[in-house]
């Protein structure tokens, strides 16, 4: 039904076309997600259940979390066995993995409250603490994630491959921490080449007056993401997109 929508729509208006591949970007965009309701809603009526699935799905997932990243799958045939081995087994893993597939679906409420389970079991553990202060920077309570992210790094300054401290770097730059930030993020990039650690100490720079050197950094991500490989080039498409904004802002 959903080809023969699209047939209709490419000779009747260059409009309709659009919103025929629209449809079809959210159809694939469904079946990736496992989402096989909307997938089938969307494939018998798309008019109405596309731009639902966009608002309620699509834009709820990738909103707060687009271009951060933790472990983890998001599908529901994750969620559904972590949930029956919690059941069972009630261990402070699953529920820390539970947290990561919430968060890397947005869903940061549910992840926020699956660390908190996992910590009651097993309080010590690093990569849930790590993980409970990234979700409470991406929800905005950034004085609340300071002290768990400070902990992990004072004992694993390189911790999840230096995520942990990028994470700490964003929380000094909100709290207006801004040397501490800026120390942060040349951490980072004493051992790592990650484009979100460069275009955010390049806007840092930037505020500070030195332009040349923000310059010098987002070139760097851009000349880094021509030879990338094609999965890193996926993985850090939101922060490349951004140098190129940024290097079109700062003044030569």
């Amino acid at each position: 039904m959903l080809a023969l929508f699209f047939e209709w729509f490419s000779w009747r208006s260059p409009l309709l076309l659009l919103f025929g591949l629209f449809a079809l970007w959210m159809l694939v965009d469904a079946l990736r997600r496992g989402e096989w309701l909307w997938a089938l809603f969307i494939f018998l009526f798309a008019p109405l259940n596309a731009p639902l699935y966009f608002f309620l799905v699509y834009r709820a997932a990738a909103g707060p979390v687009r271009g951060f990243e933790l472990p983890g799958v998001r599908t529901r045939e994750r969620i559904q066995e972590l949930q029956d081995r919690i059941h069972h087994l009630d261990n402070a893993r699953d529920h820390a993995d539970l947290g990561d597939v919430y968060f890397q679906q947005g869903k940061l409420a549910l992840a926020e409250a699956s660390y908190r389970a996992a910590l009651s079991r097993e309080p010590d553990d690093l990569d849930t603490r790590a993980h409970l202060g990234q979700c409470l920077l991406r929800q905005g309570r950034t004085t609340e994630a300071l002290p768990w992210l400070e902990q992990v790094c004072g004992v694993e300054s390189d911790h999840d491959f230096g995520h942990t401290l990028m994470a700490l770097a964003e929380t000094y730059a909100v709290l207006g921490r801004v040397e501490e930030a800026r120390a942060a993020w040349l951490r980072v990039l004493e051992h790592h080449t990650y484009a979100r650690a460069r275009v955010q100490l390049a806007e840092l720079c930037w505020r500070q007056g030195e332009g040349e050197r923000a310059r010098a950094e987002l070139r760097e991500v851009l000349n880094d993401d021509a030879h990338a490989p094609a999965f890193q080039r996926k993985r850090e498409h939101v922060w490349v997109a951004k140098a190129r904004s940024l290097l079109k802002q700062i003044p030569a």
